[in-house]
């Protein structure tokens, strides 16, 4: 599935790309992200943990940079995941583009293409996808505080938490609904 996402930071298209390409300070900024060891130049291990509800998964996942154009600031990275119990696997192939922002600061414009299977493949794509939302807002968030401090830390890796995402996701969809109600199917319909 294809997920769309993009945000605004208050800082130039310059300072942004160089956050986003610096992988030790941009994962953690990921909720429920955690870097665990650089391969080399190109290639990361992190873990991501996720809770919905009752249900707790860790996935370990392999990230590769496949592309870093610093002249059209657009990063391409593929991850690998899986879960720790066998309960599903993920593979995202990401596409970040920073560009300058109408109102100043920068717009960073984030394409997913997303493939789940195993037990989190069950989860609806238009859950999917409004979590997705959730999480990036979230690192829209991470990343605008990495951005203003002046000798940035990174934010400690915590669980995903997955019931509150799931309830602002169901929320979100209801608005959406209320907003553009589906055709109603009946006779001469």
């Amino acid at each position: 599935m294809k997920i769309e996402n993009s945000f605004e930071a208050p800082a130039a298209v310059d300072d942004v790309w160089a956050l986003l390409t610096d992988v030790p300070r941009v994962v953690p900024c990921m909720p429920g992200a955690e870097l665990v060891s650089q391969v080399d130049e190109t290639t990361w291990k992190a873990n991501v943990k996720v809770k919905l509800g009752p249900i707790a998964m860790t996935f370990a996942a392999d990230v590769r940079q496949e592309e870093a154009d610093a002249e059209t600031h657009r990063l391409r990275l593929v991850a690998d995941a899986r879960e720790a119990r066998g309960r599903g696997m993920a593979r995202a192939a990401i596409e970040v583009t920073v560009s300058p922002a109408a109102a100043g600061g920068s717009a960073v414009d984030i394409g997913t293409d997303l493939n789940l299977s195993g037990a989190v493949a069950q989860y609806g794509r238009g859950i999917v996808a409004d979590v997705a939302q959730q999480l990036t807002t979230s690192f829209a968030a991470n990343l605008r505080d990495q951005l203003g401090a002046e000798a940035p830390a990174p934010p400690a890796a915590e669980p995903v938490r997955g019931f509150g995402l799931l309830v602002r996701a169901l929320l979100a969809r209801l608005r959406r609904t209320r907003r553009n109600p589906p055709p109603q199917g009946g006779e001469g319909a």
